[in-house]
């Protein structure tokens, strides 16, 4: 069986049939893309997909809509859009295109649905008000892919055509970048993992290059481990650790007695040669040298635990 075309509605564009097209266009990148109401070409072939149109729900008939009644949900009750079914159905085929390991893809899949596809099928039918991201609401991801759309007075008859296809390419960057960071952060999990064993008992996490921790830490319950270094081009990092994605407070800062200071003032303030940057918050420093890095970590951790056993007044 070929698929020949993949086929939308016509008029103006949502963030979901918009990001379903991204998904569908890259496992079938020699189908034409058509938006269209006209009766025949949303009436199901074995040539065609079809999504966020035709009134109908049938996987086995290759078409993809969710604004019957009754509209499909997912198992625990909440609604798809378009996106939800075209992921449940076409994602996994996906990130094997986009060269997700297989080990990861379930894991992928999972992530990606709930943190990406899901908060766009609760948007596109209104179980979820824009307004839940405050002042924000207007820089979120369907809210920009919806200025793409043209303004009132564009009398183009191609121009709601014109305008879907020039914001495609712009959701599949997002769609695509969201799949990389999420792939790479399983990719870590094991690096880290190793690392935190290595680790032991020391408050000074080490690895090989930058890349995503926390979870892992949390999930290993390595709470003793106060900071992060690792080597960034030249140079190495000593990073403190975030207590969560929603505050900057962290389970200790650098000390103080370092916050903004640059080269020669810091080597002064650290006593380390090769002590190059902290940054004035006081979550990252830089030094030249993987020895000048950990002498900073050893000092920073002293200071740390220091302050934690110092009675407070």
């Amino acid at each position: 069986m070929t698929i020949t075309h993949l086929v939308t509605h016509s008029g103006g564009f949502h963030a979901d049939e918009l990001m379903s097209s991204v998904i569908l266009t890259r496992l079938f990148p020699d189908a034409t893309l058509l938006r269209t109401r006209d009766k025949a070409w949303i009436t199901p072939g074995e040539d065609k997909i079809i999504y966020d149109v035709g009134g109908d729900y049938d996987a086995a008939a290759q078409i993809f809509d969710h604004h019957q009644r009754p509209s499909p949900l997912r198992e625990d009750e909440q609604p798809f859009s378009s996106f939800g079914l075209i992921w449940k159905h076409f994602g996994s085929d996906y990130l094997a295109a986009l060269d997700v390991p297989e080990a990861d893809i379930d894991l992928v899949h999972a992530t990606v649905d709930t943190k990406f596809v899901l908060p766009i099928d609760l948007l596109d039918n209104g179980a979820m008000e824009p307004s839940v991201a405050g002042p924000l609401s207007v820089l979120t991801l369907p809210s920009l892919l919806g200025s793409l759309k043209p303004v009132f007075d564009d009398t183009s008859p191609t121009a709601d055509d014109d305008a879907f296809h020039n914001a495609l390419p712009i959701a599949r960057s997002f769609v695509e970048a969201f799949v990389a960071n999420i792939a790479a952060k399983y990719r870590a999990t094991g690096i880290v993992e190793a690392a935190i064993e290595a680790a032991g008992e020391s408050e000074i996490l080490e690895l090989p290059m930058g890349m995503p921790y926390r979870s892992t830490l949390l999930k290993m319950e390595a709470d003793h481990i106060l900071f992060v270094v690792n080597p960034r081009g030249g140079d190495w990092t000593l990073n403190g650790i975030k207590l969560s994605h929603d505050t900057f407070d962290q389970r200790a800062d650098l000390p103080a007695s370092w916050a903004g200071l640059t080269d020669a003032a810091l080597e002064a303030a650290t006593g380390v040669q090769g002590a190059k940057f902290c940054h004035n918050a006081r979550f990252i420093a830089v030094a030249n040298s993987r020895d000048a890095i950990m002498e900073m970590a050893e000092i920073a951790v002293k200071e740390a635990s220091q302050a934690v056993a110092e009675p407070t007044a």
